[in-house]
């Protein structure tokens, strides 16, 4: 008893009716001929009627959504982080951050010799080039405390210019 792999979806499209005059021709002389396609028809036209007669969905109630929307209303949701965070201790931290790098910056022009006269006959009491920066990025943990200092900086101008964006876009959607 062969039976072909696509035979089950044959037949189905056969019970559908989804099949053209030639087709269905042929799966009947194939019914009214071969066993195993009478056998497979007759179970498949079998679950086709349960499926039809006896298959009732269960619809949800009336008051569903309104259910789910309660039982969501029961939960305790977390409150978003700018109800929790002391907006105090972030300025503050800024701040700190902030007069360290400006204190870095007067230290770091403190070593340059302003006495010193222009090499190439400019105005400017210092060259540049012969400014010993060993002194003043000579250690590990001044250029970890930069690199911070910076990564700081940059976030904190991201969140400034996102809340000018939010700002600028709540007041060009109100008007």
């Amino acid at each position: 008893m062969t039976t072909e792999p696509n035979i089950d979806e044959r037949l189905w499209n056969y019970i559908d009716g989804s099949v053209n005059a030639e087709e269905k021709s042929f799966i009947e002389s194939l019914i009214a001929t071969d066993q195993a396609w009478k056998n497979k028809y007759s179970e498949l036209l079998e679950v086709h009627q349960l499926m039809q007669n006896h298959l009732d969905l269960d619809e949800p109630s009336m008051r569903f959504t309104q259910n789910v929307m309660e039982e969501i209303a029961r939960l305790h949701i977390a409150p978003a982080t700018r109800t929790y965070i002391n907006k105090k201790v972030i300025w503050s931290i800024g701040g700190f951050f902030i007069i360290m790098l400006i204190g870095f910056f007067f230290y770091i022009l403190s070593q340059i010799n302003w006495s010193a006269p222009g090499t190439d006959g400019t105005q400017i009491p210092f060259d540049m080039n012969k400014l010993d920066w060993s002194k003043v990025f000579s250690s590990a943990y001044t250029n970890i405390f930069i690199m911070v200092n910076v990564i700081l900086g940059l976030m904190l101008l991201d969140m400034y210019l996102n809340k000018r964006r939010a700002e600028f876009n709540k007041s060009s959607i109100g008007h």
